[in-house]
């Protein structure tokens, strides 16, 4: 068994900052279909057609990942430096780590040219 001591912090806020932004892009298709369907219903409501009425969802879908990017990236580098200072009182994670030979392996049994005889 290993054992993980510390995190460096900024490569934790990075990779969180960049899959919370993958995350906010999943999203954001969500809050155009909603805006889209809010500006629909105010208008079938009787309550007159704005032309505001659905730019609030696309601001918002074009915000959302940069703004969950952000969020990630400030949560990740908390994370980090909680774990790192928590796992100096009470030790880290335990990691069990399987070491695997460098040499590639053939996809066929490499067999040496027959020589040639005389």
């Amino acid at each position: 068994m290993h054992i993980v001591k510390s995190f460096g912090v900024m490569s934790v806020a990075k990779i969180m900052g960049v899959l919370y932004a993958c995350m906010g892009l999943l999203f954001a298709p969500f809050f155009l279909l909603f805006g889209l369907l809010g500006s629909m219903a105010g208008s079938m409501a009787g309550q007159g057609s704005s032309p505001f009425a659905g730019i609030v969802g696309v601001f918002v879908a074009i915000l959302l990942p940069f703004f969950y990017g952000a969020v990630g990236f400030i949560g990740g580098a908390i994370g980090a430096l909680l774990y790192n200072l928590v796992s100096k009182w009470v030790g880290g994670f335990e990691v069990e780590v399987e070491l695997r030979s460098t040499t590639p392996l053939a996809p066929y049994p490499i067999i040496p040219p027959a020589s040639p005889s005389v």
